[in-house]
């Protein structure tokens, strides 16, 4: 059987909560488990943490209206489909919501069972309608990882954080070794089985903090928050490490995968997302330069550069 999912009530009205929670239990088809806010602070909580498949908001709550209330939770990232209910009939209240950022505007004198549990389907599957329309417009088709468009939109977004509050960022680059021989050697079919073999790697190996996308061709980055050009460097040697252990099998065909990879961080290498990425990018020349299947930070292959000159 089917779990029951999390549904978040935020009412201040306890007759309002015993109402819904005897609507769920007469649903024929969906199961949900009722958890209930009474006010605005302990709503917007609730909501930032993403754990609930669909919310009620009350348009008028005893600290708040509910239209703020979205907005807030909207703009720090909730993605949870909400549904307003209200004892108002205002001729704008319903426009107002769903411009709020609602997907749906229900009158509590004409709510049902019925009606509850039809507007509580039709939000879960536009919710994941649009999460699917998300994951299209943000990920790269193959691998799964960001694509190189949300990885320019983060970057800016990071580096802005990073310096308005004070706090070390740092950015990694990629290249896998000798990738084009793959394809030379086995065909493009096998040069995509290794690109979803290094990336689903380089993913699982990064903090949850972080941000992994596929760069371009064979290369990948990492954005990595609040971390040095030093703890970085650690970081990609210990995930290179691992995957020069994990080669990548297709049927009986075994292939060894290594990379190279080059690390900058803000401010020491650069304070714009250009100058981050090129000192990355030359970090990541001098990593396959000398010798490939190793990790180099822009500082090294600036003292690198300066020794050779």
């Amino acid at each position: 059987m089917t779990p029951p999912r999390r549904l978040l009530l935020i009412d201040d009205e306890r007759l309002q909560h015993r109402l819904v929670g005897q609507m769920l239990r007469q649903f024929r088809g969906a199961h949900f488990e009722l958890e209930v806010a009474s006010n605005c602070r302990e709503g917007l909580e609730q909501l930032r943490t993403g754990r609930h498949a669909a919310a009620l908001l009350d348009y008028r709550l005893t600290d708040g209206d509910g239209l703020s209330l979205l907005a807030e939770a909207r703009a720090s990232g909730c993605r949870t489909p909400v549904i307003f209910l209200t004892a108002n009939t205002g001729d704008d209240l319903d426009m107002a919501a769903l411009e709020a950022g609602a997907v749906d505007y229900l009158e509590k004198a004409a709510l049902s069972p019925k009606v509850l549990e039809r507007a509580l389907r039709y939000a879960l599957r536009l919710s994941e309608t649009l999460e699917q329309l998300r994951q299209l417009a943000t990920r790269d088709q193959l691998t799964g990882l960001l694509n190189r468009r949300e990885f320019d939109r983060i970057l800016g977004d990071e580096l802005n954080r990073s310096r308005r509050f004070g706090r070390s960022l740092a950015l990694a680059l990629i290249d896998i070794d000798h990738f084009k021989k793959v394809n030379d050697t086995h065909g493009h079919p096998a040069g995509d089985a290794v690109l979803q073999h290094v990336a689903g790697i380089v993913a699982a190996q990064a903090r949850n903090v972080d941000f992994v996308a596929r760069y371009g061709g064979e290369e990948m980055a990492v954005i990595m928050i609040e971390s040095t050009a030093g703890a970085a460097r650690v970081a990609m040697q210990r995930t290179a490490a691992y995957l020069a252990l994990t080669p990548c099998r297709i049927g009986e065909l075994v292939l060894p995968v290594t990379f190279s990879a080059g690390v900058a961080s803000v401010p020491d290498d650069g304070d714009s997302s250009a100058g981050l990425i090129a000192a990355a990018d030359q970090a990541l020349y001098a990593a396959k330069r000398t010798g490939r299947n190793r990790v180099c930070s822009a500082q090294e292959a600036q003292l690198a550069q300066a020794v050779a000159v």
